[in-house]
């Protein structure tokens, strides 16, 4: 028997996000609605996304990945019009960190829910520059946060403990996002989640079996 099932902990599921993300945004509804329907618990972390790297620059883009991109948006606008989500095309490329960081803050401050979701409502509707340290401030000061404290935050400790947690993810095979993960096992995008359902099910029977003293199935 698991250290986890001894203690009768819930599963944990870690979900790795970014707010500039739009795939990101129109799926995490279905990740959060994960923790309703199921006795698991998500452990929400940020993966900040080097757009650079696998899109080239706005400068170097060639016209395969200028394809890729407005297809991605195209195809990210039409889920969230599903959902009646405003999805705005960004009007730049964006880095992000401070959001990332941001999480981090409001997780330590007690206001993740609200920071989470306004975060992610607000930038695709255009009312907010992720990269603005002034606005940031602001947005955390709005959710009951103190902007200092955050400035202080990004400024310090929070800039390395985003640099581990990416790092991190990277060594479990993190590549993208929406990457939700349990038990080691990974799963990429809103349209896998019905593999992690099948996973969590798996998991919560195996637990229960194994209470009621059955030999644990295989997988």
């Amino acid at each position: 028997m698991s250290e986890v099932n001894q203690r009768g902990e819930r599963p944990s599921i870690v979900a790795y996000t970014d707010y500039k993300s739009p795939y990101a945004y129109v799926a995490d509804k279905a990740v959060q609605a994960l923790a309703l329907e199921y006795p698991v618990e998500l452990v929400w972390r940020p993966y900040t996304l080097r757009i650079a790297e696998y899109l080239d620059s706005v400068e170097e883009r060639n016209a395969h990945n200028w394809r890729k991109v407005k297809y991605a948006y195209m195809d990210a606008r039409r889920l969230a019009n599903r959902l009646g989500l405003t999805l705005k095309g960004p009007r730049r490329i964006y880095d992000g960190q401070l959001a990332s960081i941001g999480m981090l803050y409001a997780q330590k401050a007690g206001f993740f829910p609200a920071y989470h979701r306004a975060t992610f409502d607000r930038f695709w509707n255009h009312e907010i520059d992720l990269d603005s340290m002034d606005e940031m401030k602001a947005h955390i000061a709005g959710l009951g946060g103190s902007a200092d404290d955050y400035e202080r935050y990004v400024l310090g400790e929070g800039a390395e403990e985003h640099r581990r947690i990416v790092e991190e993810a990277e060594s479990a095979g993190v590549f993208g996002v929406p990457m939700l993960m349990l038990e080691g096992e990974l799963f990429w995008g809103g349209d896998r989640i019905w593999m992690l359902r099948q996973a969590i099910e798996r998991r919560l029977e195996r637990d229960a079996a194994t209470r009621r003293g059955e030999p644990r199935a295989a997988r």
